[in-house]
C-alpha cells in the first residue's frame, strides 16, 4: 500500500516534466542540466546510420555467410536388409504389445523380433517403391519368413494390403 501511494505521488510530477520537455519551454539551468537544444544536438550523431565503409576491417559481413546445409538426423540411415513384411490390423487393435501400449493399427508401427522398441525404420515396398517410417513398438513376426509385421496404416501406405505382404527393403534411421 505504501508503494501504491509513493507511485501515485510521482505521477503529476513525471507528467509535469514531459508536458514541459515537449512544450520546450525547459531551460538549462545553472545545475549542467541540458535543455531539449542541447539534447537535440547531443545524440544527433547517434541518429545517422553508418556507411557500410564504417566498419572496421576485422568485422565480418554475416549477410555474405552462407551455412552449410545440414541433413535432418532422420535421413541417416543403416541398411538391414530385405525381405518379406506382412501386417496386421483389426484382430490385434486394441490389445497390449510387447512394448507395453496398445497395439492402434491406425499408426505408422511395427513389429521386428530384435531392434529396441522406439527404434524408427524406413520400409521400402521394392514392387512400387513406396516407403513408409514407423516406430518398432513389438515383437514378431514369429512364423514364415517374414522380417517385419507393420500396422494397417502402414501397409497402406506401402500398398501391401492387396496382396497381404510384399518384399521390402529396411533402413534403421537413427536420430
Amino acid at each position: 500500500m505504501g508503494r501504491e501511494r509513493s507511485r501515485q505521488g510521482h505521477r503529476p510530477l513525471l507528467a509535469m516534466a514531459a508536458l514541459a520537455l515537449l512544450a520546450g519551454s525547459v531551460q538549462a539551468r545553472d545545475t549542467g542540466t541540458p535543455g531539449p537544444a542541447d539534447f537535440d544536438t547531443s545524440f544527433a550523431p547517434l541518429a545517422v546510420d553508418p556507411a557500410p565503409h564504417d566498419h572496421p576491417p576485422s568485422a565480418v559481413d554475416l549477410t555474405a555467410i552462407e551455412p552449410p546445409i545440414e541433413q535432418p538426423a532422420s535421413s541417416v540411415s543403416e541398411t538391414l536388409g530385405t525381405g518379406r513384411a506382412s501386417f496386421y490390423g483389426k484382430r490385434f487393435h486394441g490389445r497390449r504389445t510387447a512394448s507395453g501400449e496398445a497395439f492402434d493399427m491406425h499408426a505408422m508401427t511395427a513389429a521386428h523380433r530384435t531392434l529396441p522398441f522406439g527404434s524408427m525404420v524406413r520400409i521400402t515396398n521394392r514392387a512400387n517403391g513406396r516407403s513408409v517410417v514407423v516406430r518398432i513398438n513389438d515383437r514378431g513376426p514369429f512364423h514364415g519368413n517374414r522380417v517385419i509385421d507393420v500396422s494397417r496404416a502402414a501397409a497402406t501406405e506401402l500398398g501391401l494390403i492387396g496382396a497381404g505382404s510384399g518384399e521390402v527393403t529396411l533402413e534403421l534411421l537413427s536420430g
